[in-house]
Formats: structure tokens, C-alpha cells, sequence
């Protein structure tokens, strides 16, 4: 069984059928045991009236169970006696000379004990002359004649088949309930079908959706409700799109990966064609300008190697105690000359009295080398790059700080992405592979630290690197949400 609707309507069908056969043998249960119970009030009724008439009429028990088997007619013979069944307490009417005929019901026999407990009418229980314990005694019910009890009336044994009337009745209410069942089997049909189609349509709209994106399509469902299958449908749409835009991203870094490697790769090839063919000789300039473009190619591919590293939760980390001072020092003299070659002041100010990092030495200072590369490149002449590092709880922030053009507002939240260019129109410099910031970032986040930017149109941009000074743990715990 595939179809789902089905499943759903058989499953409704199945409670409702099974609530409808309990509820039906309980309903008829509880019908027989309470007609039972008339039946036997009635039948008690009628013969402590003749048994309270006749010890009126006479004064004694003799010859009772004979008189009142013969006013029963030619069927006494086969111990029918004219009551049903009832329970409760007699009532006597002893001023109605009238005996009241039960109605003919199920063959329950009474019997009757003196207060002496001597059987004086037999029935299915107690033999005649049988002399009663008090405890027996005890299970009758008394007789009463003006306030006075003159007997007990004892009660039947085994419940004798069931008349017309019970069997008639009993028919009509299982025909009821027979009826009953089977409207709650139609209902349970219909309300199934609607409730199946209204439930597992947005199923069935997400299966159709989820057809279309298998095939590259960008679907957005419609969310109709707030419960789990509205909650379903909007991480559906959350999905979709995340795929949407991780596709277009994946297409456009293989067109900048493309473009970026057929530059340098254009170079050489040209330069080395034009050299087999004898056209250009191999000087030493000309082979330095070579190598500098397969260094470019050597970087990119490097740098897509970092990041597929990182990607995979897999990008090693040699930590080991590291003063943040000792780290900016280090940035700063890698700089200094390039610095001073543009006319950009560049310093450092961190406490040797900070906490140290548990963190890689060679990574961090590759991050800080990207972020102080970028600096270089949009500050002016004569401005500054500031490298800080200070505490706040339990973690170390470095700053790098700079004075140069900013960064508009609509290119900050995508600064980070591979390949993003703030100058759409600019080509890259040489040695750029684009991915600076984007691996910058993935060692950050190795670090289970976080990268964040803030800038202002004209003033300057400032890079905040925030790092755990209990970093011990960075790694395992970056490749465990890694996976």
C-alpha cells in the first residue's frame, strides 16, 4: 500500500469501526443487564403480591406453592410461572383483593421460606421441606404485611431461556446498533476522504515542488497553516532558496575560478609559444615574469584547497600558546616596508599583560596578512593602519583598523563571499586570487572565533576578530559542527 490518502482514511476507518463494535457490546451489555433488572423487579413484585394475598387469604403457608402454581393455568406444569425479572424490595397490596398478573417474561422461579427458614415453595435453588441456614436466609428478600414480616422470597438460580419479548427486544436493539455502526462506517469514509485530502494536499504540494527543484527549478510553496506542515513548508522554502543562491554562487565562483585561471595560464602559454617557435628569446626578465604568473597559479589553487579544507571541517590547526602582542608584532614588521613604500603609517598596540590564545601561530597570521593586505590597498597615501588586540570576558578581540575609502553598506553582508568584488568594473590586481576574506573567515570560524566588519563611506574600515581565550577545544569543535 503506497497511497498515503489511503493509508490515512483505512487508519480513520479502523478507530472509528473499533470505537463502534466497543461502544456497541458495552451498549448492549449494559441494555440486556438493565432489562434484565426490570424483568426481575417486576417478576418480584408481582409474586410477593399474590404470596402477600394469599397468606392474607389464609393466614398460612400450606399448600402455597400447589394454589399458586394452579392459578398459573395448564403451563405451570412446566415451571412457567407469570412474573419477570425485577429486584428490590416487595410492595404488597393487600388492600387490592385484585391480584395483578405479571407480565410473562423469562422463566425465573422464586421461591419462598417461613421464618423459620423451611422451604415452603421449592425452586431451582432450594428443595421443598429444605431447612435454610441463616446466612441463606440472609439472601432473600423479606415479605412484609402491615409492617410485619412474614416471609423471605427467595431469589432464582440460573437465569432460564429468554422469552419473546426479551428475545424481540434484544433483536431490535442490536439491529440498532447494527445500523448505527454502519453509518459510523460512512461517516468515518467521508471524513476520512476530506480530512486526508485537506491534511496531505500540502504533502502532495511539496512532492511536486521538491520534483521541480530535483530538476534546478527554484519553487516557493504557499504556507496555508501554522502547524507542523506549515512548519515543513517554510523550511522547505528556506531550503529552495538556499539552494537557489548556493547554485548561483557555485556558478559564479566557477566563472571568476575560470577567469582568474586563464589569465595567468594565457601568459605563459602565449609567452611559451612564441619562445618554442623561436620569435622570443628567454631572457631572464621574461622567464621572472613566467614565474611570477605561475605563482599566481600556485596561490589560487592553494587558496581552493583552503577552503575545501575548511568546507569539509578538516583544516589542521597547530595551536599552541600565543601571546596576542607577540602576534600583531609579527604582522606589523611583515607590512612595514610596504607601508612605508605608500606613505601608510602602521602600528600595533596590545598589553603584554592580556591573556594568551591556544591558537595556530602560521593561520592567524595569515588571516591578519589578508586583512592588512586589503588595508594597504584602500588606504591613501599617508594614512593608517592600526593592529589592537584587548580583552572582554572570555575572549580576545584583534582589531585591524584603517583610514582608507570604507565600504558601502549594501557590499558589507556579502564581503565574506567568495569572490565578491566591491568594484564590479575593477579586474583584479595581480597576485589577487579573490579569496582572501573568504579564507580569512574559515580560519576564524576554525578557531570556533567569529569575523565581523564595520565601516564608514570616507572614514575607514575596521575588522574585528573575535577568538575563545579557552580555545583548546577550537578545532574538534569546529569539525564537529562542521559534520
Amino acid at each position: 500500500m503506497r497511497s498515503l490518502t489511503l493509508k490515512f482514511i483505512l487508519a480513520f476507518v479502523v478507530v472509528c469501526v473499533v470505537e463502534a463494535a466497543l461502544v456497541a457490546v458495552f451498549v448492549r451489555e449494559a441494555t440486556q443487564r438493565a432489562f434484565d433488572d426490570f424483568v426481575r423487579e417486576e417478576a418480584l413484585q408481582g409474586f410477593a403480591e399474590e404470596a402477600t394475598a394469599y397468606y392474607e387469604a389464609y393466614g398460612s403457608w400450606e399448600d402455597f406453592a400447589i394454589r399458586f402454581r394452579e392459578s398459573r393455568g395448564p403451563r405451570a406444569g412446566r415451571g412457567r410461572p407469570a412474573a419477570t425479572v425485577g429486584s428490590g424490595p416487595p410492595r404488597p397490596r393487600a388492600d387490592n383483593p385484585q391480584r395483578r398478573r405479571p407480565p410473562q417474561g423469562q422463566a425465573l422461579r422464586f421461591g419462598l421460606a417461613d421464618l423459620s427458614g423451611q422451604v415452603v415453595m421449592r425452586n431451582d435453588r432450594y428443595e421443598s421441606d429444605q431447612r435454610l441456614t441463616p446466612a441463606e436466609l440472609d439472601e432473600g428478600v423479606p415479605l412484609e404485611l402491615d409492617g410485619e414480616i412474614i416471609a423471605m422470597v427467595l431469589p432464582p438460580g440460573q437465569h432460564g431461556p429468554s422469552s419473546r419479548l426479551e428475545l424481540a427486544f434484544l433483536r431490535r436493539t442490536d439491529r440498532a446498533l447494527l445500523l448505527a455502526g454502519l453509518g459510523a462506517l460512512l461517516l468515518a469514509l467521508l471524513l476520512g476522504s476530506v480530512l486526508a485530502r485537506t491534511y496531505l494536499r500540502p504533502l502532495h504540494t511539496l512532492t511536486d515542488a521538491t520534483q521541480a527543484l530535483a530538476k534546478g527549478e527554484e519553487v516557493k510553496v504557499p504556507v496555508q497553516s501554522r502547524d507542523e506542515l506549515g512548519v515543513l513548508t517554510e523550511a522547505f522554502n528556506k531550503m529552495s532558496a538556499s539552494l537557489a543562491k548556493a547554485t548561483a554562487l557555485r556558478q559564479q565562483m566557477t566563472a571568476d575560478i575560470a577567469h582568474d585561471l586563464r589569465t595567468p595560464l594565457t601568459v605563459l602559454s602565449g609567452y611559451l609559444e612564441i619562445m618554442r617557435d623561436g620569435d622570443l628569446e628567454p631572457t631572464p626578465d621574461r622567464i621572472g615574469m613566467m614565474y611570477t604568473e605561475a605563482l599566481q597559479l600556485q596561490r589560487m589553487v592553494q587558496d581552493l584547497r583552503t577552503l575545501s579544507l575548511a568546507d569539509a571541517g578538516e583544516l589542521s590547526l597547530m595551536l599552541q600558546p600565543l601571546a596576542p602582542a607577540d602576534l600583531l608584532k609579527r604582522a606589523d614588521d611583515a607590512f612595514a616596508v610596504q607601508a612605508e613604500a605608500k606613505g601608510i603609517e602602521i602600528s600595533h598596540n596590545a598589553a603584554a599583560s592580556l591573556p594568551q590564545l591556544h591558537a595556530d601561530p602560521d593561520r592567524l597570521a595569515q588571516v591578519l596578512a589578508n586583512l592588512i593586505s586589503n588595508a594597504l590597498r584602500y588606504t591613501p597615501e599617508g594614512g593608517q593602519i592600526t593592529l589592537g588586540a584587548r580583552a572582554e570576558k572570555q575572549t580576545m578581540l584583534l582589531e585591524v583598523r584603517d583610514t582608507g575609502s570604507g565600504i558601502p553598506a549594501d557590499a558589507l553582508p556579502h564581503l565574506f563571499d567568495r569572490f565578491y568584488r566591491v568594484e564590479k568594473s575593477r579586474e583584479r590586481k595581480q597576485g589577487e586570487s579573490g579569496l582572501g576574506l573568504a579564507i580569512a573567515k574559515s580560519i576564524v570560524e576554525a578557531h570556533s572565533g567569529q569575523i565581523n566588519v564595520t565601516s564608514e563611506a570616507g572614514k575607514g574600515t575596521t575588522f574585528t576578530i573575535r577568538l575563545p581565550t579557552n580555545g583548546a577545544a577550537a578545532q574538534a569543535s569546529y569539525a564537529a559542527a562542521k559534520r
